[in-house]
């Protein structure tokens, strides 16, 4: 199992020592003085991603995703623009957007992850920022075309919910009810429907399978299917499944503190946000703070020591990286205000802007398949440096709103 991460030997903050070594370095630095560090390594780092995954003049798009592919890239350029203002970074995200348009336009992918509703809806919020009226409305008429196939999966990636949360980005962004209450109603009442259905009166109120699993995870399961609904209109009787669902799986998590990647699955190896802690976490937080209870708080507060202990993966990413889980220090700092996270939310981060690229390149640390992606490579370590300059507003990439 230790082959998986990095042992975590950074020093509590009290015990650190200047001059020790250039990660120690790093995290006795001011505040501000980091965070001028991080952010000018995520414009390089953006820099990088937009000539190897886009090119100066602009390339065809294959792979059109959020996930791995050119709608990451803008993504993460509407964020560089809401840090630095530029109408370039905006030009550029927006222009992107439009060649993942031409190439989705066929695509029966429906989420924001991984589908058409990504391209959608991103594309709305970059016209609304550059005040394009009607590149504003030809995307969000296009969202509003998405149909949703009668067997599509339940799970974020490529079901309902990661249709739902395109809904929610929009609405965010433009306005309550850009996309209304009943469209996404509907798709409220299916996601329930479905897991009663699966569940039949088992221990756990909601249940649901993805290519024949029973996922508990943020990416294709459990967690990622609470997260989002915790957001919607919810009937009485539905809120109480969703949390009694949560409580079934804090009930069943490993001794360790972690919790299993499907339904029956005994194998405590996987510290992802895609599979195990982090991304329980994180919907652990949400439903602390939405639902006030305590249990959430607490358990929530025990799956971020798993992540301290076994999540310096060897691994760069968001999906399955230390990118990623440093996302669930970021989310405790706001929900219990306790310093201890954001400093170890740096301490991950600046193992990543001290060491990640070395390891990279003498093959120790995994870049990921799609080195430049958002989800896998260097697109979601940018992407996190820039959250760190701000880290009450932080919120992990097409997952917390």
């Amino acid at each position: 199992m230790a082959d998986r991460f990095f042992p975590n030997e950074i020093p509590p903050e009290t015990s650190l020592t200047p001059q020790q070594d250039s990660l120690s370095n790093l995290l006795s630095l001011p505040f501000t003085t980091l965070s001028d560090k991080l952010k000018t390594s995520a414009f390089h780092l953006k820099q990088t991603i937009v000539n190897e995954t886009w090119g100066p003049s602009g390339k065809r798009v294959e792979d059109y995703s959020l996930y791995t592919g050119a709608l990451g890239t803008a993504y993460l350029l509407f964020k560089v623009y809401q840090v630095t203002k530029s109408e370039n970074d905006l030009k550029l995200c927006s222009d992107i957007v439009k060649a993942c348009d031409s190439a989705s336009k066929d695509s029966g992918r429906v989420t924001f992850i991984c589908g058409r509703a990504g391209v959608c809806s991103l594309g709305a919020v970059a016209a609304k920022y550059a005040g394009d009226e009607r590149l504003l409305e030809h995307y969000i008429t296009q969202l509003k075309e998405i149909k949703l196939p009668s067997d599509l999966p339940s799970e974020l990636l490529y079901g309902r919910v990661g249709f739902l949360w395109a809904c929610s980005f929009l609405n965010k962004h433009i306005g309550k009810d850009t996309i209304s209450t009943a469209r996404m109603r509907a798709v409220v009442d299916e996601i329930i429907k479905a897991g009663r259905r699966l569940a039949n009166k088992g221990r756990c109120p909601l249940m649901y399978e993805w290519h024949g699993k029973k996922y508990w995870g943020a990416a294709h399961g459990l967690a990622g299917i609470m997260h989002v609904l915790i957001d919607m209109e919810l009937k009485p009787d539905e809120v109480e499944d969703v949390r009694n669902t949560l409580r079934y799986m804090i009930k069943n998590r490993f001794s360790s503190g972690n919790y299993p990647s499907s339904e029956g699955n005994e194998s405590d190896r996987l510290v992802h946000w895609c599979h195990g802690a982090p991304g329980v976490t994180l919907t652990l937080v949400k439903a602390a703070q939405v639902f006030g209870d305590k249990e959430f708080v607490q358990a929530a507060v025990d799956a971020g020591e798993v992540v301290w202990q076994r999540g310096m993966l060897k691994r760069v990413g968001i999906c399955h990286g230390i990118s990623g889980n440093t996302y669930v220090f970021l989310a405790l700092y706001r929900l219990t205000g306790n310093s201890e996270y954001l400093y170890r939310a740096k301490a991950f981060a600046c193992f990543l802007f001290d060491r990640a690229q070395k390891l990279i390149s003498e093959g120790k640390m995994h870049g990921g398949d799609r080195p430049y992606s958002l989800f896998e490579g260097i697109g979601g370590m940018a992407y996190l440096f820039l959250d760190m300059v701000e880290p009450s507003t932080a919120r992990f990439p097409a997952y917390e709103l």
